[in-house]
């Protein structure tokens, strides 16, 4: 079976194996739960046991509830399919995991690993979240989040154009990261690319700016909007050599390569978003599969 024919497997089993009861749910996880014993002693209890029953009051709303949880809105959702409805429901009880991410059943005969690779996820980050289980029937798999309008568009398909003048190393990868600078562990929703300060930064396609300026942790930002519901994003700049509404072209000069808000590493890079639009807003994609086909 290929990956792509394994990944809708596993999002329809996603779909139809929440349990009606939260509590029972997490019952039933906690009664499943095959350690591997040497990893016992440092392993985290599975994200899975660790989540939190919330009942839903007057005047809650998914972005409230996810604004007190510090989660975003896709994760509940996933999670939670009954919030999907409008307005939802007051007195219902709902599962609020610790982290971002969605939770997939394994479908008989195959193993985590397979569902792993499926999602393009980090295998050691995802074993020890779901604390270090060797044959799990459930993950939780951190940083992915959960599309109401499945697969966006492939990024490559619409955007053929690469933000550096020649590809470069990759200093920080997409997902789940250990942050060289604070020492923790972060979600990093892009790539980081290997530039000098002053290199021009380039428009991957055809687009409009849909913001130009300092925002908090980007710094000088500059965000484009393609078609397909395809939105870009080159963040901590030196410079910005575009305005707001503007329109650009593949390969058009957007600004400069930066050190200005807060990089995730020391040495001077690119941060690179690649974003597709849903009914929760600009959702971070992957972009390693379209750096890779650029180099």
């Amino acid at each position: 079976m290929s990956f792509e024919r394994l990944r809708i497997l596993l999002l329809g089993s996603m779909a139809i194996g929440i349990l009606t009861s939260p509590r029972a749910w997490i019952d039933s996880v906690e009664a499943n739960q095959p350690f591997n014993p040497e990893a016992q002693e440092v392993c985290p209890t599975p994200v899975l046991s660790r989540l939190k029953p919330h009942r839903i009051a007057p005047g809650d709303t998914l972005e409230s509830i996810a604004r007190q949880y510090k989660l975003i809105p896709a994760t509940l959702l996933g999670m939670n399919p009954i919030l999907q409805r409008r307005p939802i429901p007051i007195g219902q009880e709902i599962l609020i995991p610790p982290h971002n991410g969605i939770r997939v059943d394994i479908p008989p005969g195959r193993s985590w690993q397979e569902v792993v690779r499926a999602y393009n996820a980090r295998p050691d980050v995802v074993f020890e979240m779901n604390g270090c289980q060797t044959q799990p029937i459930a993950l939780f798999l951190p940083g992915v989040n959960w599309a109401p309008k499945g697969p966006p568009t492939v990024a490559v398909l619409v955007l053929p154009g690469y933000p550096l003048p020649q590809p470069t190393t990759i200093q920080m990868g997409y997902g789940w990261q250990l942050n060289p600078v604070s020492g923790r562990v972060i979600f990093h929703s892009g790539l980081d690319l290997t530039a000098t300060v002053g290199t021009p930064v380039l428009s991957v396609g055809v687009g409009k700016i849909a913001f130009a300026g300092e925002r908090e942790g980007y710094g000088k930002l500059v965000v484009v909007n393609h078609g397909s519901g395809k939105q870009t994003r080159y963040a901590h700049l030196d410079s910005i050599g575009v305005k707001l509404g503007q329109s650009v072209k593949l390969g058009d000069i957007l600004g400069t390569v930066g050190t200005t808000g807060q990089p995730d590493t020391d040495q001077p890079h690119l941060h690179f978003e690649i974003r597709y639009n849903s009914d929760l807003g600009w959702i971070a994609e992957d972009p390693n599969p379209y750096v890779q086909a650029k180099r």
